[in-house]
C-alpha cells in the first residue's frame, strides 16, 4: 500500500475508534470493551490469562457457530425485583449502578439447593445458592453466591472431585438431595480444607426456614475499582430484613414429605400477596495496603473476614416484587456467570474464583444448547449489545453488515470504545504479576481448622447441640468405619468436646483433643444474634372445632394480622365450624392436609366443646405436640390448656409462671385476648424457643 493510502486508512480507523458510545464494541452482556486485538496477558510477553472474559467469550462463541439440567443447583426458584443503593460508592468503585443513591437497577434472583436434581425436596440439608443478576446500564453483573460465606475447596481444579463425591453415588443413584453417604464424607475426611464449610453445613444454616429468611454471601474476595484505577478488596453480604431463621432437622424431614416445595411455595406466595422480601446488601472493604494484615489469606475461599475485624457496611437494599410468568423460560433458563462483571468490579487471584470464571460459561453452552443463551429474555442485558458474534444454535438476532474487526465496509462498527477507555468501559485492574508457572498451593492457605473452631466457638448452646446431632446423623449413614473415624479425628482439631460427642454417638472412641485449638469467637455468626424484627408473613395456625370461641379467634386474629402475620383457621374438615355462640367460623384449611411444620406458631382458642373434640383428635394432639418439640410459640385460651395436657407437654410449662419464657402463653381470663396476642406476637418474632424442657431438637 502506498504511503498516501496507508495514511488515509489510518485516519479512517482513527475515526472509527472515536465512534459514538452507542456504536462501541461490547460483550454479550453489554459491557463495553476497549481492545479486541490483544488478549489479557501477564506482562507484554507473558502467558494469556484465564480471566480474560472477553477473549474467552469471543473465541467460545466462534467455536460454537456451527452448529440438560444443571449439574449442581438444579432445584431452584426465582423472582424479579430491584436494587437501590443508599448512597454513592464512587469513592470505591466506578460501577454505574452504585454511583447514585436511590437509582433502581432491575434484578433477577435465583435461590437453589446444590446436590439434588430438579425433583428433590426443598428442605434437605444442603448449601443454598443465592445468585443475583443486576441488569445495569453498563451491562449485566452477576453476583453468584451461596447462603454460606465459605466453600468446601480452595482451588477450582478440585471442584469436579467435590461434586462427584457429593452427588448421588454412581452405582445406585442414592441418596437424592442429601450428603449423608460414604463418598461425600470420604472426600471431606481426606480434604481438611473442607472442615470450616462442614461446620456451616452441619449447622441450621443448611436448613433455612425460607429463602426470605436466608443470608447470602459472595464467598470470594472481589475488587472494587475506581475511575482512576485504584482498587479495594470487597466481600459481599446479603442480610434479610425478616432476620435469619432456620428449621430444625426433624421439622425439615417432615416437611420434605408434607410439602417438598415448601421454600419455593413460600417465596411465590409471599410475592403474590404483596409481602415483598427484602435484603440489605453490605460490604466488607479492605484497602489494598492492608491485604496481609490478617492471620489468613484474603484469597482463600474457605475463610471469612470476621465482622469484628472488618464491619459490614450496608450500601443498599434489594426488593423482590414480581414472580416469573413461566418457570422454564425464566427460572430454568437464567444463566449466571461469575465473570459477568461491569466496570468498577473486578476479580482477585482467588484460585477458586479463577476456575469458576472458566466453568460457568462452559456449563451454559451445554445446558442451553449453544452460544446464544444471552439473547434469551431473562438473560438479555438492558445495555446495548454490539459485537461480531454470528450464527450458532438459538440465534435470534438478524445481523446486517460486516462481522469482523477492523473493517471499513461496515463503517468500522462496532469500534473500540476508545483507547483511553472512558467512562463505562471495562478496563482490567492493572496488577503486577511475577512468578514461576507451578502447581503449588500457597503456604498461606494451609490453616484448615482455625476458622472452623471460630465458628464452633461462636454458636449458642442450642446451635452447638444441633451441630452435634447433625454430624451424628450424617456420619451415622456412612457405612465405612474408617471414614467415620477419620472424620471424627478431623473434628478433634476443631474442638475436643465436639469430637467426643460425635464419637460417642457413633460408638467410636473419642480422639485425643488438639491442645492448640483457638478460643476466639465471632458473635455475628450466631443466628441468635440475627433475629430481625416483627412478625410480617409469619404463619399462625388456629385449631378449631364446633364450639370454638369465635370471639377470641376474631380478637386474636385481628391483633396478629395487624402486625403482618398470616392467620389460618384449621379444622378436621373444610368449610366452616359452628362457634360457641352459634355463629359460623370459616375454615381456611383442613387439618389433614396440613401440619404444624408448615406454620411458625399455633393458637388454640377456648370453648369446652371444641377443646374436647380437639383433645380426642390425634391429628390435633400431634399438631400441638410437634410444635412444642420444634420450639414454636404456642398460645391457648381458657379450656385450650387441656389440649396442651393431652399433648403431654411438661406440666410446669403448661401451668407454671415460667411458661412465657418458653414461648407458651395461656389466657386464663385475667388478661385480655389482645394482651395475650401481643405477648404471643413478641414470642413469634423470636422464631422459636430452643431451650424448652423436653425438646426433640
Amino acid at each position: 500500500m502506498d504511503p498516501a493510502a496507508q495514511d488515509a486508512k489510518d485516519q479512517q480507523l482513527e475515526r472509527f475508534r472515536a465512534a459514538p458510545a452507542h456504536n462501541a464494541l461490547t460483550t454479550d452482556q453489554g459491557v463495553r470493551v476497549d481492545d479486541t486485538d490483544n488478549a489479557l496477558r501477564a506482562g507484554r510477553r507473558g502467558p494469556t490469562l484465564l480471566e480474560d472474559f472477553h477473549n474467552r467469550e469471543k473465541i467460545t462463541h466462534f467455536d460454537h457457530e456451527r452448529i440438560p439440567e444443571r449439574v449442581v443447583h438444579a432445584r431452584g426458584a426465582g423472582a424479579y425485583g430491584y436494587f437501590e443503593p443508599y448512597q454513592s460508592l464512587s469513592e470505591y468503585t466506578c460501577a454505574d449502578f452504585l454511583a447514585e443513591a436511590g437509582r433502581r437497577t432491575p434484578v433477577f434472583v435465583r435461590f437453589s439447593t446444590v446436590q439434588g436434581p430438579r425433583g428433590s425436596a426443598d428442605t434437605v440439608r444442603d448449601v443454598r445458592g443465592f445468585a443475583t443478576k443486576f441488569y445495569t446500564r453498563e451491562g449485566n453483573y452477576d453476583l453468584v453466591g451461596n447462603n454460606m460465606p465459605v466453600f468446601f475447596i480452595q482451588d477450582a481444579i478440585k471442584f469436579p472431585d467435590f461434586v462427584h463425591a457429593v452427588k448421588m453415588e454412581p452405582h445406585n443413584e442414592i441418596p437424592t438431595g442429601a450428603s449423608a453417604h460414604d463418598t461425600f464424607w470420604d472426600f471431606c475426611s481426606l480434604q481438611p480444607e473442607s472442615t470450616h464449610m462442614l461446620m456451616w453445613l452441619m449447622s441450621d444454616r443448611a436448613i433455612p426456614r425460607s429463602y426470605r429468611t436466608m443470608q447470602g454471601f459472595g464467598v470470594h474476595t472481589f475488587r472494587f475499582v475506581t475511575a482512576d484505577g485504584r482498587g479495594t478488596f470487597v466481600k459481599f453480604h446479603w442480610k434479610p430484613k425478616l432476620g435469619v431463621h432456620s428449621l430444625v432437622w426433624d421439622e425439615a424431614q417432615i416437611i420434605a414429605g408434607r410439602d417438598p416445595d415448601f421454600n419455593r411455595r413460600d417465596l411465590w406466595e409471599s410475592i403474590e400477596a404483596g409481602e415483598y422480601p427484602e435484603w440489605e446488601l453490605g460490604v466488607q472493604l479492605v484497602p489494598e495496603e492492608n491485604e496481609f494484615d490478617f492471620d489468613f489469606d484474603l484469597l482463600d475461599a474457605t475463610k471469612i473476614i470476621p465482622e469484628e475485624q472488618v464491619p459490614v457496611r450496608p450500601i443498599g437494599r434489594m426488593v423482590l416484587n414480581r414472580n416469573p410468568q413461566n418457570f422454564f423460560a425464566e427460572t430454568e433458563q437464567v444463566a449466571f456467570h461469575t465473570a459477568n462483571v461491569v466496570p468498577g468490579i473486578d476479580f482477585t487471584n482467588d484460585p477458586l474464583l479463577q476456575g469458576r470464571n472458566f466453568s460457568y460459561l462452559d456449563t451454559q453452552l451445554i445446558r442451553l444448547g449453544g452460544p446464544n443463551f444471552s439473547q434469551l429474555p431473562v438473560n438479555r442485558p438492558v445495555a446495548d449489545v454490539h459485537h461480531n458474534h454470528r450464527d450458532g444454535f438459538g440465534q435470534q438476532v438478524i445481523h446486517p453488515g460486516t462481522n469482523y474487526f477492523p473493517n471499513s465496509l461496515g463503517g468500522g462498527c462496532p469500534a473500540h470504545a476508545g483507547s483511553g477507555g472512558g467512562p463505562g468501559v471495562f478496563r482490567h485492574y492493572a496488577e503486577r504479576v511475577d512468578g514461576e508457572k507451578i502447581r503449588v498451593r500457597s503456604e498461606s492457605f494451609q490453616d484448615h481448622y482455625s476458622q472452623a473452631a471460630l465458628f464452633w466457638n461462636s454458636m449458642a448452646d442450642w446451635e452447638k447441640r444441633h451441630i452435634v446431632e447433625a454430624f451424628r446423623f450424617e456420619l451415622g449413614k456412612v457405612m465405612s468405619v474408617e471414614v467415620r473415624e477419620r472424620m471424627v479425628g478431623n473434628l478433634a482439631h476443631v474442638n475436643g468436646g465436639l469430637a467426643a460427642l460425635v464419637a460417642d454417638g457413633l460408638g467410636l472412641p473419642a480422639p485425643a483433643p488438639d491442645a492448640n485449638v483457638p478460643t476466639a469467637a465471632s458473635p455475628a455468626l450466631s443466628q441468635e444474634n440475627l433475629m430481625g424484627e416483627g412478625i410480617r408473613t409469619r404463619k399462625i395456625a388456629v385449631l378449631a372445632a364446633d364450639g370454638t370461641d369465635a370471639g377470641q379467634v376474631a380478637a386474636a386474629r385481628g391483633r396478629l394480622v395487624a402486625q403482618g402475620a398470616v392467620v389460618e383457621v384449621l379444622a378436621a374438615r373444610d368449610g366452616s365450624v359452628q362457634g360457641a355462640g352459634g355463629e359460623a367460623l370459616d375454615v381456611d384449611r383442613a387439618m389433614p392436609t396440613m401440619a404444624s411444620v408448615l406454620y411458625d406458631a399455633v393458637l388454640v382458642p377456648g370453648g369446652a366443646q371444641a377443646v374436647s373434640v380437639l383433645a380426642a383428635d390425634p391429628a390435633a394432639v400431634r399438631f400441638v405436640e410437634e410444635a412444642y418439640r420444634h420450639g414454636k410459640p404456642l398460645a391457648v385460651f381458657g379450656e385450650g390448656t387441656r389440649l396442651l395436657t393431652a399433648a403431654r407437654l411438661p406440666e410446669d410449662v403448661v401451668l407454671g409462671e415460667s411458661a412465657p419464657s418458653y414461648g407458651v402463653f395461656a389466657g386464663d381470663g385475667t388478661a385480655s385476648v389482645e394482651d395475650v396476642a401481643d405477648a404471643f406476637a413478641a414470642a413469634i418474632a423470636l422464631h422459636r424457643f430452643p431451650r424448652r424442657p423436653g425438646l426433640l431438637n
